[in-house]
């Protein structure tokens, strides 16, 4: 089974940005999607990225401003973000899937999560 382990979350001033990472064992390419749940909230989707790189998905809170990529190899994916706002306070967890997908329940395996905190 694919073991993914994130990288690359920190504490930054409101308009900086990160570069979040997310390195999966194997040799097996997995759709992927990054995920964020703020204390007291559920966790929601924010970006998304099929196997060959070649189609990807935003959520509207982030579009513009966060990007997702991977490397070509497939095994890394990252997101890139960029003018952030204290509201993207949150852990950050990348997962795996077969089929790429907006939803949580469809990803069945979980990184062990990345906190990223913006302050104003």
């Amino acid at each position: 089974q694919v073991q993914l382990v994130e990288s690359g979350g920190g504490s930054v001033q409101a308009g900086g940005s990160l570069r979040l990472s997310c390195a999966a064992s194997g040799a097996t390419r997995y759709d992927m999607g990054w995920f964020r749940q703020a204390s007291g909230k559920e966790r929601e989707f924010v970006a998304a990225i099929s196997r060959s790189g070649g189609t990807t998905f935003h959520a509207d809170s982030v579009k513009g401003r966060f990007s997702i990529s991977r490397d070509n190899a497939g095994n890394t994916v990252y997101l890139q973000m960029n003018s952030l706002k204290p509201e993207d306070t949150a852990v950050y967890y990348c997962a795996a899937t077969v089929g790429i997908s907006t939803s949580t329940r469809d990803y069945g395996t979980w990184g062990q999560g990345t906190q990223v905190t913006v302050s104003s």
